[in-house]
């Protein structure tokens, strides 16, 4: 008989297996036999738990995107002003966690598979529409709701779209770098707001 919360430990020791397989030698050749070789176990125990390498795959994608989503939530109940909400935000996003080479490079190869596997589209849209709520709700602390969404949609692209260029531009990532540039065109962006106002 399995031990208690044993399922739990095995599904992990999987996923990380298959990060670290999709890091090492791309998507397309992360077969479930080489992942279950890193992992030292049978393919059919990966079977077991996931059924097969979609399944695994998808699981994979929830992890990470799991992951993100408490430290986005933990960084948001130590918020206590609407700016400091909006940088929870930004500093989950763009932490050096997310720049990490190996995980930056698997989420990479997810974003490009989501174009053509419908469970890894469906997860990378609950991820876009869940960042651009929580920046709307904060920035609706400062601006009026609809200038709050246009500005929430400017820095969610903002954020993918630094955190795509840091992860492919070759080097070291610089997150710090990375997320001052955003706050400085959040400031600039809330200044203009008030003047206007």
């Amino acid at each position: 008989m399995p031990k208690l919360g044993m399922e739990a430990v095995r599904r992990r020791q999987l996923i990380e297996a298959t990060i670290d397989t999709i890091h090492e030698v791309g998507f397309a050749a992360s077969s479930l036999q080489a992942i279950a070789r890193r992992a030292g176990v049978s393919p059919g125990l990966v079977a077991h738990y996931f059924d097969d390498k979609n399944g695994l795959l998808e699981a994979t994608l929830r992890a990470l995107f799991d992951d993100l989503t408490r430290d986005t939530v933990a960084r948001l109940r130590a918020a206590r002003t609407p700016r400091a909400r909006v940088d929870a935000v930004i500093e989950a996003n763009l932490s050096p966690r997310q720049f990490d080479p190996r995980l930056a490079k698997v989420w990479l190869a997810f974003w490009a598979q989501a174009m053509h596997v419908p469970s890894l589209a469906r997860i990378q849209r609950i991820y876009q529409r869940r960042m651009l709520d929580n920046l709307s709700h904060a920035l609706r602390g400062l601006l009026p709701a609809h200038r709050a969404r246009e500005l929430a949609h400017g820095v969610s692209g903002l954020i993918d779209g630094l955190w795509l260029r840091a992860t492919l531009g070759g080097g070291q990532p610089d997150s710090a770098a990375a997320r001052r540039l955003l706050r400085d065109y959040l400031d600039a962006h809330l200044e203009r707001e008030t003047a206007d106002a």
